[in-house]
């Protein structure tokens, strides 16, 4: 049997599915608790890889033998024990392909895409706290590829977007340029956007620097007497070039 890929196991129709993993599951008809890992290694795959391929495949709810075969008692179980390695697994079971394969074949299957909108912010936020102590950097490059992959491919929600705007500042919002990523995929008028106090100067800065911001909206943001100078001085110097374009 050639050994599957990860998108494969993922893509596949049920039919398919079932041929696959009834196939590799000839080889070992033990039932301890360690066949799903040699099942795993059987199709060419890591058991987070198995896991997840079979477990955010669209037609799992409807195969239970599958779900026997991989030693859990319901679908449930299965989800319970996928959504955990989705969540914790920092690009060590699940390569960063997977993950973005994950991300695109989500977005045009609404049961899976609210499933996945849920997961990634625990995913998310356990990336980042993994970032601070370590401070990898082959790890923050792929965070940063993981996140534009979920504004990129409309995985993103708008109260996504907020509840990471919300969120106290601790650098990760700079590093990712979110709020440019925020703009340029829509997910929050730019009117909103701009307009609000809680941005700092310097996103303000780039989001016209990108050319996102008409000219009239830093005209009618000036026009506030309210705001802060540090952002009024950012306003003024590109007032005066929006005037002499």
């Amino acid at each position: 049997m050639s050994v599957a890929k990860f998108e494969t196991i993922l893509l596949a129709s049920g039919e398919d599915l079932l041929k696959r993993l009834y196939q590799a599951a000839q080889t070992d008809r033990s039932t301890d608790r360690g066949r799903k890992r040699r099942l795993a290694r059987a199709l060419g795959l890591s058991f987070g890889q198995l896991l997840c391929g079979v477990g955010f495949n669209r037609h799992i709810r409807e195969l239970p033998d599958i779900v026997a075969l991989l030693g859990y008692s319901s679908y449930d179980a299965l989800a319970q024990r996928r959504n955990t390695m989705f969540a914790t697994d920092i690009y060590d079971e699940l390569r960063m392909r997977d993950v973005l394969s994950i991300y695109s074949s989500a977005k045009d299957n609404l049961p899976l895409l609210e499933i996945i909108q849920h997961l990634m912010r625990r995913r998310l936020e356990h990336i980042e706290q993994h970032i601070e102590t370590t401070v990898s950097s082959s790890i923050i490059e792929r965070y940063k590829r993981e996140v534009r992959a979920i504004y990129g491919d409309g995985i993103a929600s708008v109260d996504f977007a907020e509840q990471r705007l919300d969120r106290p500042a601790n650098g990760f919002r700079a590093l990712l340029n979110e709020v440019v990523l925020i703009a340029e995929h829509r997910i929050i008028p730019i009117g909103d956007l701009f307009f609000r106090d809680t941005l700092f100067p310097e996103e303000k800065r780039r989001l016209i620097g990108k050319g996102l911001v008409p000219p009239r909206l830093i005209h009618l943001r000036l026009a506030d007497a309210d705001v802060a100078p540090a952002e009024r001085d950012v306003l003024l110097e590109h007032s005066t070039i929006a005037e002499t374009a």
